[in-house]
């Protein structure tokens, strides 16, 4: 079964033997085919003319759903009236990624860090992608006070151990290991009640693009 998030994706199946870098060339493609001809002003059904190709191969190009033989790409740039070198423009771009081994994060302090409260940031990326922030929380012991926390974004909370009562806003929330919170960072949120200890979560908070995380 094929799952797409939303319409801007591509989402295909590859054999067990096949290289991930070959997607990123046939996405690369499929991504600069579909620009040019729209830069055009041509509708897929014109270009598949003006090509030589079905429309429906195509639209499995530009959905790098389908990989293209050199032919095809030449009759691509002809029909676009550009090198062959610029459909393949990006696919060569870095794109970072951040592996945490088990036990691995940086211990960070937040508003409201105290004993018993422990925040590990799982990785970092550079630029753009430090829109997102990645915790993994530790409560073992009970306070007098908890945290509140508010930011912007939206914050995404999935229980790994443990039993605690997560206010946010006027609702409380009873979460067990398994279950997940969703929710508006710019409501007042954080621990009501440390019912089950130890309490490990995941805390994963998308900021907006004018926001960096905070440390």
């Amino acid at each position: 079964m094929t799952i797409l998030r939303n319409d801007t994706g591509t989402a295909r199946e590859r054999a067990s033997g096949e290289p991930v870098g070959g997607l990123e060339l046939e996405v690369a493609i499929g991504r600069n085919v579909r620009e040019l001809r729209i830069q055009y002003g041509l509708t897929v059904a014109e270009l598949a003319t003006r090509v030589g190709i079905s429309k429906a191969m195509l639209s499995k190009i530009e959905n790098a759903q389908t990989s293209c033989s050199l032919g095809t790409l030449g009759a691509l740039a002809d029909g676009l009236d550009v090198p062959v070198t610029s459909l393949f423009r990006g696919a060569d771009r870095e794109r970072p990624s951040s592996f945490v081994p088990a036990g691995g994060g940086t211990a960070i302090v937040r508003d409201g860090s105290q004993a018993g409260h422990e925040y590990l940031l799982l990785g970092s990326l550079r630029g753009e992608h430090r829109r997102l922030e990645c915790l993994h929380v530790t409560l073992t012991a009970k306070s007098e006070t908890y945290p509140l926390f508010q930011h912007p974004g939206t914050e995404f909370i999935y229980m790994l151990e443990g039993v605690m009562d997560y206010a946010h806003g006027r609702s409380v929330h009873r979460l067990t290991a398994g279950d997940s919170l969703q929710m508006d960072g710019e409501g007042a949120h954080g621990p009501a009640d440390l019912i089950e200890l130890p309490i490990r979560f995941l805390s994963v908070i998308a900021f907006p693009d004018t926001v960096a995380p905070h440390r």
